[in-house]
């Protein structure tokens, strides 16, 4: 994460906060990628605390991450879901996200896992 905060090429972490409370967090780390025309960038993680659930900040959160993308000349958008979590992922497709029937496939190039 540090890295991360230090770079801004790698990406951002924004904080979600409720009535000056935290109640979450979403991080964007860019790329770029041939396939989807230049920069591209995942949705690295959003988390919401339980107790704020169900508000609508992760659709927010989506929205202002698009939005950001669009100004960092992101052109095309990523994130993945566990195959279980079926209401994300119903959020996720209302949101514009499509399934690409693909499989992320990850190989660790390190021992920091």
């Amino acid at each position: 994460m540090q890295q991360l905060l230090q770079e801004p090429a790698f990406g951002r972490i924004w904080l979600i906060e409720m009535e000056q409370a935290l109640a979450g967090y979403f991080v964007l780390c860019l790329g770029f990628s041939l396939e989807y025309h230049g920069h591209d960038a995942f949705v690295d993680e959003i988390y919401v605390r339980e107790a704020y659930r169900g508000q609508g900040l992760g659709k927010r959160a989506l929205q202002f991450l698009e939005t950001q993308c669009r100004a960092l000349g992101v052109q095309a958008l990523h994130l993945e879901v566990e195959r279980v979590n079926t209401h994300a992922q119903e959020v996720y497709r209302k949101h514009g996200f499509a399934d690409h029937d693909r499989y992320l496939m990850t190989k660790w190039l390190s021992d920091k896992t």
